[in-house]
């Protein structure tokens, strides 16, 4: 008896290793996906643009057909998607940040999707997209205006406590005033590229300023990342989320010529009335029209 069950439970085995042996003979293996082909990385493309002129923006043109998917065909990305805002960005940044991406100089978390499309740029080619976005305007979303329930921040609205790090700091903890570099309406400044940042995207803003404070970079010379890095080192979780959200709302009021001009023109004409049926017979030339009532602009 105990021989009969060795020799089942021999046979049981010898059946499933026989059905996973038929299994691996019918089943057609998945095909291998083909190798996305890379331009090798090149570490002489930030010392390339060196070598450069100035950027010539209606070239830019042609070659911003493929930054469109992600960053919009103006620089502002559509809708829902956390891609940085690169319209209006300096000429200088544009190239820069491009060229850190061909050396692979900037290689984590998102940056890495952007080495494929900067590996077969030229430096010039380089330029001459920074020249065609910095021809754009930047776009702007929306601020965070909800109150504050509890914590340090008690009573102030979300973006507020963004907005006063933006613009005062905190002198207390070391932490300058971001205007100081990125300037009162944000627009950045163009000398030692520091980048534009009114109306940055709030997802892409907080994922950057998660790396700084971290304070590990991949880039070979780190000074201008290391000036953000001790910047961001203090700051909070509810911090770094609120100048996002400050920043995503942030944008240029019109100059003091121009709301002059739009408040002298006054109030815009009313639409012209959509077309009717057509009018009755005209009243016979002795009868006297009836007056219609007078009304203002606004139909009152």
């Amino acid at each position: 008896m105990r021989h009969a069950r060795a020799y089942g439970f021999a046979g049981l085995v010898a059946l499933v290793a026989g059905a996973v042996a038929f299994a691996q003979s019918t089943v057609e293996p998945l095909p291998e996906n083909p190798p996305v082909e890379v331009a090798p990385l090149d570490a002489s493309a930030l010392a390339a643009l060196a070598k450069t002129q100035a950027g010539d923006a209606e070239r830019g043109a042609t070659l911003a057909g493929t930054c469109a998917a992600c960053h919009g065909l103006d620089g502002n990305p559509p809708d829902g998607l956390v891609y940085p805002r690169i319209a209006g960005q300096s000429e200088r940044y544009v190239a820069h940040q491009l060229a850190l991406f061909k050396s692979g100089e900037r290689n984590t978390g998102q940056a890495a999707v952007m080495i494929p499309f900067a590996s077969p740029l030229s430096a010039q080619d380089m330029r001459d997209l920074g020249a065609f976005f910095a021809t754009k305007t930047a776009a702007a979303g929306i601020a965070d205006d909800a109150v504050v329930a509890e914590g340090p921040y008690q009573g102030l609205k979300f973006y507020e406590i963004g907005e006063t790090l933006y613009r005062s700091g905190d002198a207390e903890r070391g932490i300058p005033a971001c205007m100081a570099c990125h300037g009162p309406s944000g627009a950045g400044n163009p000398g030692p590229a520091y980048p534009s940042v009114a109306g940055q995207e709030a997802g892409y803003v907080d994922r950057r300023l998660q790396e700084y404070r971290a304070g590990t970079t991949s880039q070979q010379d780190r000074h201008l990342f290391d000036i953000m890095a001790e910047i961001a080192a203090p700051l909070t979780d509810q911090e770094i989320q609120a100048l996002a959200s400050y920043l995503q709302g942030l944008h240029q009021r019109p100059d003091a010529a121009t709301l002059a001009a739009i408040e002298a023109a006054g109030p815009v004409a009313p639409a012209p009335a959509p077309a009717t049926a057509p009018a009755a017979p005209a009243e016979p030339a002795d009868a006297p029209a009836e007056a219609e009532p007078e009304t203002d602009a606004q139909g009152s």
